[in-house]
Formats: C-alpha cells, sequence, structure tokens
C-alpha cells in the first residue's frame, strides 16, 4: 500500500504523520505551542512560524524512525499549503518540497480544510460520498456538501467570527487563557446553562449562515456586570453557540440529500456539541459520523489522509504550488455580507 507522509505547520501545532492508503496510521507527533502563545491570548504569527522552523525538522526524522520507514520508501509527499498563518504554511509546504526534491516523489498541496473534511474516512470505512460536512474551527464555520474529493458545495458559512475564534473570545473575557474551546467546556461543566440569557444570533431566521460576534459581545457586557458566576457564563455561552450551530446545521440539512451528517475541526471536539449533532441526525433521519477528538485538532495525519485520496486519483502537484493565507474549498461560491466572511 502507498504510503504518504504528512506535513501540517498553518497554525500552532507542528505535525508529522506516516499513513497508508488502507488507512494505517504508522506514526504520528504534534508538537503544540500553548506555553508560547497563552501570555497573549492567541497565536502570535511570527511565534508560530519561527517555532515550526524549529520543530519541524526532528518530527520528520521521529516519526520515520518510529515506523522504521526511510524517506525514501515514502510514496509522496502530501503537505498543508492553505489557508492558514502564511508564515507557518510556508514551513510544511517548503519542507515538502525538498523532501520530494530530495527523494523524486511527487508533491501533494493540501488544502487544510480538505484535510479537515477528509479525516472522518480515515477512521470511518463506511463513510461514501456524499456527506454533509459542519466544519468548525478557529478560522471557519461552514456547512458543506462533500461530494468527492475535490468537489465541495458551500451552503453556509459565517459573515463574522468562527465558533472556535469565538470560544477563544469568550475564554479570553472570562479569564481562562488560550486555547479557548477546552477551557470553556471544562468549566461549563460547573454552570447552569441557562443561567444567563444571551442571544442566539440568526437562530429561526431560516438563513443558512452564520454569526457570533453578537454573542461574543454580550458575554463581554455580562462579564462586566460582575453579576453572574463565571461556571454559569460559560456553560450558557456553549449552549447558545451549540443552538446556534445546531439551528443552522438544521437548515443546511433541509437543503441537502446527502445521507450522512458529518462534524469536524477542532471545536468537534466539544462533547456537547457532538452529543447534540447526533441527536439531530437521528431526528432527521440521517446518520451520524465523527473522528475522534485528537482528528479534529490540528494533526498531519488528516495530511496525509487527504494525500493519500488525491494520490489514489492522480492528483499531485508541481513544485510551483503557492502557499495561501485564504483557500475556499468551493471557490465558486457566492460572497455574503459581512467584512470577516470567512470562504
Amino acid at each position: 500500500m502507498p504510503l504518504i507522509l504528512g506535513l501540517e505547520s498553518s497554525c500552532d501545532d507542528s505535525a508529522v504523520a506516516l499513513v497508508s492508503s488502507d488507512r494505517q496510521i504508522l506514526a504520528q507527533a504534534v508538537v503544540g505551542q500553548n506555553d508560547a502563545h497563552r501570555p497573549f491570548g492567541g497565536v502570535v504569527p511570527e511565534i508560530a512560524a519561527r517555532a515550526h522552523v524549529d520543530i519541524l525538522p526532528g518530527l520528520i526524522r521521529a516519526v520515520l524512525a518510529e515506523a522504521d520507514v526511510a524517506v525514501g520508501e515514502v510514496d509522496a509527499i502530501a503537505a498543508t499549503a492553505g489557508p492558514g498563518l502564511i508564515g507557518g504554511v510556508m514551513v510544511a509546504l517548503l519542507a515538502g518540497k525538498g523532501l520530494a526534491i530530495a527523494t523524486g516523489k511527487p508533491l501533494i498541496a493540501v488544502n487544510h480544510l480538505e484535510g479537515h473534511a477528509l479525516s472522518p474516512r480515515l477512521v470511518d470505512r463506511n463513510l461514501d460520498f456524499p456527506y454533509l460536512l459542519l466544519l468548525a474551527s478557529g478560522g471557519h464555520c461552514q456547512l458543506l456538501e462533500v461530494r468527492g474529493v475535490g468537489d465541495y458545495r458551500r451552503l453556509a458559512t459565517t459573515i463574522d467570527d468562527a465558533a472556535g475564534e469565538a470560544f477563544d473570545k469568550a475564554a479570553k473575557l472570562l479569564g481562562l487563557g488560550y486555547p479557548g474551546g477546552p477551557a470553556i467546556e471544562q468549566l461549563a461543566k460547573d454552570g447552569d446553562p441557562k443561567a444567563v440569557k444571551l442571544p442566539r444570533p440568526l437562530v429561526g431566521s431560516g438563513e443558512p449562515h452564520f454569526s457570533f460576534a453578537g454573542l461574543k459581545g454580550a458575554v463581554q457586557r455580562e462579564v462586566a456586570g460582575g453579576k453572574h458566576k463565571p461556571g454559569d457564563l460559560a456553560a450558557s455561552f456553549q449552549q447558545a453557540v451549540i443552538d446556534c450551530m445546531i439551528d443552522r446545521t438544521r437548515v443546511a440539512l433541509a437543503a441537502s440529500n446527502a445521507p450522512t451528517l458529518v462534524v469536524a475541526g477542532g471545536v468537534a471536539a466539544n462533547g456537547p456539541l457532538r452529543a447534540a449533532l447526533a441527536d439531530l441526525a437521528a431526528a432527521e433521519g440521517r446518520a451520524f459520523s465523527v473522528p475522534p477528538a485528537w482528528l479534529c485538532t490540528d494533526n498531519a495525519a488528516m495530511i496525509a489522509w487527504a494525500g493519500a485520496e488525491r494520490l489514489a486519483l492522480g492528483m499531485t502537484d508541481g513544485l510551483d504550488a503557492p502557499a495561501r493565507a485564504r483557500w475556499p474549498l468551493d471557490e465558486t461560491a457566492e460572497k455574503v455580507r459581512g467584512a470577516g466572511a470567512k470562504g
């Protein structure tokens, strides 16, 4: 079976994985930078890029050694080429190009979002195209029909903040630090999700898109008011986000005949959200598939798997493949209103 070496550095996680086309993860490693960025309340692009330069070469050697595979035995190099922080994206992509040149093996420039979109198929052999994907991460919140490798139809996107971004900002307001999603989920366990009245932007409107900026502003006002326990605020905020995402996903399901609902991306690691989406899928008569939590956050196994899917279809790239800060999965999708709209 072909072996794909995957490289990922689009944000603040340096990651390498070796995956076979029969869905075996031979070895993988992820090194995060939370401690470096925590004092700033978010990712500092220059710090992240410099750390990738220091970390990635050692990870490549370690993963190959763990799998007992020489770099020349790898069949293709898959590297994230965007979207993301451009300095970080360039590190994995340039490393991938260097390895492709050195080994004479094909390069596959992977869209990071496609890595998330295809990641459930790495662990779910029964997941066939098409499926409806809720892709929720720090930078993106979208609903897409996944029709095949490289074939996506966007049904909805965010007109301002993404869900993961909202989690990080709410966590910062609550003094929880970075990353915000896991911190909010943990604190919410001790809170009452009905204690604080917070808005649900666009819920009930019938419009497909997401909006979280107003919710973030409401949390800021409640924190400033000082009337509520932090646990109640966290639980109420988390529930508001879930209610928004369930409502938007229900709208998308009505517009799609896809038999399976899939959720992926960093926010998909949130346990209450996963449970609510499973209930929604059951109520709508759809199957439900979600990757394990470790595969939802940034990792190189999903990049290697996307590379394997592309390699099987002969979809390789030249050494002139560019690094992209923005790279929508559906490049034909119409623009939506909102200065913060993300493809």
